[in-house]
């Protein structure tokens, strides 16, 4: 299977580098919006891996936006397929939330909207290598799920990467992120910016040429890895 479910939370949203990277590799993407009435599948029999980007909703919002209650009892079905999940931001917080973490904001109002450090831990070396400092939008944060391995941590969030099991992995950062993004998402969400912590455009523009060719250049072999995931995991099961 070359068929990628992908969960969109906004018709305007856009996979970004993740979704060119997997092009590249010549899988399809299987673009759903449940905001706007899509289905999401019953199984996970027709896809190879499923991913859930970011939005400005919150992973607590289950029992006031129906599409996020839909999305949460989705992703447990997706998990149990043992296939190769992906969560950034709000989907890394909707994982960990399934999981059995809780999403929270910090109460002092800090937020993270730019780039900030990534601390990887001795686990996270080998899916992370040497970023060192990714873009972020987010005001929410989770906690570490039990069973969950921690891949990096950061200053003002502890919680910037997950795995769970062979197969399912939560970034709190936006690796799809490129410079055409940081420009829309900073025009249509300019009241953030006042935000506490927040940075200017005209900061995550110069830290844009600082740290987004590393991302960037990171992507590919993580994309990959994770996407082999699966078969380590059967590889295992037959050789148990």
């Amino acid at each position: 299977m070359k068929k990628i479910l992908v969960v969109l939370h906004q018709s305007t949203s856009k996979t970004g580098l993740v979704g060119q990277v997997l092009r590249s590799f010549g899988y399809t993407l299987d673009i759903r919006i449940p905001s706007v009435g899509d289905e999401l599948p019953t199984s996970m029999e027709n896809h190879a891996a499923a991913i859930v980007f970011g939005g400005p909703m919150s992973a607590n919002d289950g029992d006031t936006l129906p599409f996020i209650r839909q999305e949460l009892n989705w992703i447990e079905t997706a998990l149990n397929a043992q296939k190769p999940f992906l969560g950034i931001c709000l989907g890394a917080q909707m994982l960990a939330k399934v999981l059995g973490g809780s999403v929270y904001s910090r109460p002092d109002g800090w937020v993270e909207i730019g780039y900030y450090p990534l601390y990887p831990t001795p686990q996270g070396q080998q899916e992370l290598g040497h970023l060192r400092c990714v873009y972020h939008w987010h005001k929410e944060g989770f906690e570490l799920p039990q069973g969950a391995v921690r891949l990096a941590r950061g200053d003002r969030f502890a919680n910037q990467a997950f795995r769970y099991k062979n197969h399912a992995y939560g970034l709190q950062f936006h690796p799809e992120i490129h410079r055409k993004a940081i420009k829309v998402w900073t025009e249509r969400g300019a009241e953030q910016l006042s935000f506490r912590g927040a940075q200017p455009l005209t900061e995550q523009l110069q830290k844009y040429d600082l740290y987004g060719q590393q991302a960037a250049n990171w992507l590919p072999g993580f994309l990959r890895s994770w996407l082999q995931c699966d078969r380590i995991a059967q590889q295992q099961v037959i050789s148990s």
